[in-house]
């Protein structure tokens, strides 16, 4: 016989049911996701592709205020992806970045310099010691694949034309013994790949 315990495990959340209780908790400035802590309820079939596109039950969410609202209430612990309410904590699956940052601004130059970012779900963020550019390269092929930090460990995937709109600002300068390529936002230098190795 099942205890009570496990038939609470039999409800499913719901995509609705996240978007009632976060409206619900919500009503003045940014959910503080990081003070909600409640029981995990399960996995619920949803999906953040590389891409940014959010996906439910297997079908794009075509309503951009509502992604929005979801990427408001995604949590990173232990390196999992969850959406988190006062009262559900449910698993999803994330491909990459949780978010995906689609342009920049630059203020400044050189050291002075500050690039600002800004995601597909509306959330700004400037190039920091806090919010830290980095870039991963592919081992077989080289490619180059961006983040910035946006908040609370979620990263965001830098998509390609903004990236290749930051390579003309990079410069070089000297870290540990090394030369690098790299960029300059919020008094910091991000290296993004050693001298010797550009083509």
């Amino acid at each position: 016989m099942a205890n009570a315990k496990d038939a609470q495990m039999i409800v499913k959340p719901s995509a609705d049911g996240l978007v009632a209780s976060v409206k619900a908790a919500s009503k003045k400035g940014p959910p503080p996701v990081h003070l909600w802590n409640p029981d995990f309820c399960g996995d619920l079939d949803m999906r953040i592709a590389r891409d940014g596109t959010w996906f439910y039950l297997g079908t794009p969410i075509g309503r951009a205020p509502l992604v929005k609202l979801f990427s408001s209430i995604l949590k990173l612990e232990d390196g999992k992806y969850y959406l988190v309410t006062p009262v559900e904590k449910v698993g999803i699956k994330v491909d990459d970045a949780p978010l995906l940052a689609v342009d920049f601004e630059v203020t400044g130059d050189g050291p002075t310099q500050e690039i600002r970012f800004f995601t597909k779900t509306e959330d700004e963020v400037v190039a920091s010691a806090e919010n830290p550019l980095r870039v991963v390269r592919d081992p077989e092929t080289g490619e180059p694949s961006p983040y910035v930090h946006v908040r609370r460990g979620l990263e965001a995937l830098i998509d390609r034309k903004s990236f290749y709109r930051l390579v003309e600002l990079g410069t070089q300068e000297r870290l540990d013994g090394t030369d690098w390529f790299g960029l300059w936002s919020g008094g910091q230098f991000f290296p993004v790949i050693p001298t010797a190795e550009l083509t």
